[in-house]
């Protein structure tokens, strides 16, 4: 049979170009489902592990006030940095590797992310406590970088930190874990020590202890 419809006198250009913005909002509607799916998965995966772990050193759940809630991650030990490229705060290129010689906490967070946002503080006057035996490097992996990033760091006046950028979220992909904030704990040489997936209180005596044999080491 033939369409009788207002379709069937068209010419083939004219239906391609009814027909394909049709079939390609139909596919992108169909890989946020899936995107979305995947979000809501991995985020009750991690509530269980949260909760369902309570040992004390590889896994140990690290529960503070504001609502933090991290689990430490010691199952990377001895790995060398990523090579993953973001940003300086002048727009130029670096790696981790550029910061080894002391020991350099790594934090992943996002403008976006809640619990990142509690930690800046505490991370910035972490900094300043020990800025000559430890290095801080909080890396927004904000997707618009600067634009959202430098309004931020205006508003809340950070006295050591420094605007670091991965929008292409190279070190988000390297890490793996899935979660923001993750924060990673390398030596002096650049092996890993550990890594806290989400958020913890780093002016408690927890973070203290976990920092304090390898800042003993230098």
């Amino acid at each position: 049979m033939i369409d009788e419809g207002p379709s069937a006198n068209l010419p083939p250009h004219i239906l391609l170009e009814f027909f394909v913005p049709v079939v390609m909002r139909t596919v992108l509607f169909l890989v946020m489902l899936v995107g979305l799916a995947a979000c809501d998965r991995a985020s009750s995966e991690a509530e269980q592990e949260f909760a369902g772990d309570d040992t004390q050193e590889e896994g140990e759940i690290i529960e503070s006030g504001q609502g933090l809630v991290g689990k430490l991650d010691i199952s990377q030990r001895g790995n060398a940095m990523i090579d993953a490229s973001f940003q300086a705060p002048d727009g130029s290129p670096v790696q981790l590797s550029d910061f080894t010689g002391k020991p350099v906490l790594v934090n992943i967070w996002a403008t976006w992310c809640a619990p990142c946002i509690v930690e800046m503080p505490m991370l910035d006057e972490l900094a300043m406590r020990e800025k000559d035996r430890l290095k801080i490097l909080v890396v927004s992996q904000d997707i618009q970088g600067a634009d959202k990033v430098d309004p931020f760091f205006a508003r809340n006046d950070f006295q050591a930190l420094e605007p670091y950028i991965d929008p292409e979220n190279g070190l988000s992909f390297g890490f793996g874990s899935g979660l923001m904030p993750t924060t990673v704990l390398y030596d002096s040489r650049g092996k890993e020590v550990w890594r806290v997936i989400g958020a913890m209180d780093w002016d408690g005596a927890k973070a203290a202890a976990l920092l304090e044999e390898t800042l003993a080491e230098g």
